[in-house]
């Protein structure tokens, strides 16, 4: 298969010489309707005119044709006798048609420019044959004769037909070979990206190219070096995903390994093994939830359109929400202040209520006893917009940025100790994100975080 280079060079030679082939044609197409008509009209008058010249003037007409054919011109002269004689260079073709030279002798005007083969590579004006001239009648020497005059191309155009084929030719050739360079510099970059596309497919992020360019390949590259940067960390992400999800299961599955162990032992006390079961339990809820959170977050980036959507009142959700988490919230005795709007959403209800949930799970674990929590629902420009504040102990300005990223955690040891997996806010952007909305989070250390979610009214 041929390299792009050489398409397109190919390419552009052939518009060169096409355009240079089609011009020609509707050059000499317009010479053909316009210009010859006139040529044969202004030659006629010439010729007309050495007639008048030598019928008031017979004994000059030897030296008076000569003259006038060192200026630039062919003159045939002949009579029915066959006398025949040339003046200036000999015509290429002499090839005038039977009758011809009787009708001129007869008196007649012969027309040869203007009836000369219109043809598609006939340029008429250049061709210096016997039939492409004018002829009359002149008498000399007692005698009428056929007097046939054209301009002699060669002698009156030969040094302009010399510049202008020298011209076209340098002006093709340039043009070749401007066309070449500018194909490599269109080419080249678009080369360096298929490089550039290589060392990616193995794995390769290291890559730099020319983004300098304000034209279209300047931005694909500036986009490539963009995609090649997306990848990176959605490569190293992807790593991090598998050890964390490695790490997660790795740990309960430990625990429940090493107390199943010594569930064996049959001098076990009684208090003991309830002890370890309670411990086997809780880690095998933990990881039933982390396969569950596992299996959304996967339908999720895999599906985003297998959503249940219908209409729902988002103040009932919210109060529902709430009083699941009552109890909780009595146990801490924290104040929760619901300030929403009658709303009716379209989305997955299920979905949403557990972005509710999680958000508000977050906000009673990170509140110290006594704090207030407070909810909100409004409708701004079109649409939906919840606030889940809290007046807790607040995360890090340096953290904030990553909280939304899969496993992550703020503070680990706690979070642990809480069964957290870090994937609780992973999946609540992405079930907002399927909905066409946006979650932001804000934070004050020691003075509370405030969740602002915007859902599209759909």
């Amino acid at each position: 298969m041929k390299s792009l280079y050489v398409r397109m060079s190919i390419l552009f030679c052939s518009v060169i010489v096409i355009s240079s082939l089609l011009g020609f044609l509707v050059s000499n197409a317009y010479y053909q309707a316009a210009v010859k008509p006139q040529n044969d009209a202004k030659l006629t008058e010439m010729t007309t005119g050495v007639q008048q010249f030598i019928g008031d003037h017979p004994d000059t007409a030897e030296e008076y044709l000569q003259s006038t054919a060192s200026l630039g011109y062919k003159i045939y002269l002949s009579n029915d006798q066959g006398d025949e004689r040339f003046y200036g260079l000999p015509f290429r073709k002499n090839d005038l048609e039977e009758g011809v030279l009787q009708k001129v002798l007869a008196g007649g005007i012969y027309h040869g420019v203007a009836d000369f083969p219109s043809k598609a590579f006939i340029t008429g004006f250049f061709d210096n044959q016997l039939s492409n001239t004018i002829g009359v009648p002149i008498r000399m020497n007692g005698q009428t004769y056929a007097l046939f005059m054209r301009p002699d191309a060669e002698v009156q155009f030969g040094e302009l037909r010399i510049f202008f084929a020298v011209l076209i030719a340098f002006t093709i050739l340039f043009s070749l070979i401007f066309v070449l360079i500018t194909v490599l510099h269109v080419v080249k970059p678009i080369t360096r990206l298929t490089e550039a596309t290589k060392k990616i497919s193995k794995g390769r992020y290291d890559i730099k190219l020319y983004t300098a360019r304000r034209d279209e390949i300047g931005q694909l590259a500036s986009h490539f070096m963009i995609m090649s940067r997306e990848l990176e960390r959605t490569n190293r992400a992807r790593q991090e995903f598998v050890a964390n999800v490695s790490h997660e299961i790795e740990s309960p599955l430990t625990s429940i390994q090493g107390f199943a162990h010594a569930l064996k032992d049959g001098t076990l006390p009684d208090p003991q093994r309830v002890e370890y079961l309670s411990i086997i339990e809780e880690e095998s809820r933990r990881l039933s939830m982390l396969s569950k959170q596992l299996l959304t977050l996967s339908s999720l980036d895999y599906d985003e359109n297998a959503l249940d959507k219908k209409r729902f009142d988002l103040r009932a959700q919210l109060r529902q929400v709430v009083q699941i988490m009552e109890w909780r919230l009595t146990e801490k005795e924290l104040a929760v202040r619901l300030h929403v709007a009658d709303i009716t959403l379209e989305g997955d209800s299920n979905l949403l209520y557990q972005v509710w949930m999680n958000l508000l799970s977050n906000a009673v674990k990170y509140t110290p006893a006594g704090g207030s929590i407070a909810i909100a629902a409004r409708v701004s420009d079109q649409s939906c917009i919840v606030t889940v504040a809290d007046t807790g102990e607040g995360i890090p300005a340096d953290q904030l940025p990553m909280i939304f990223d899969r496993f992550y955690k703020v503070d680990k040891a706690r979070t642990r100790d809480s069964n957290s997996t870090g994937l609780g806010l992973a999946i609540a952007r992405k079930i907002i994100e399927v909905h066409g909305g946006t979650i932001e989070a804000a934070s004050t250390p020691g003075t509370g975080t405030t969740f602002t979610v915007t859902l599209p009214f759909l």
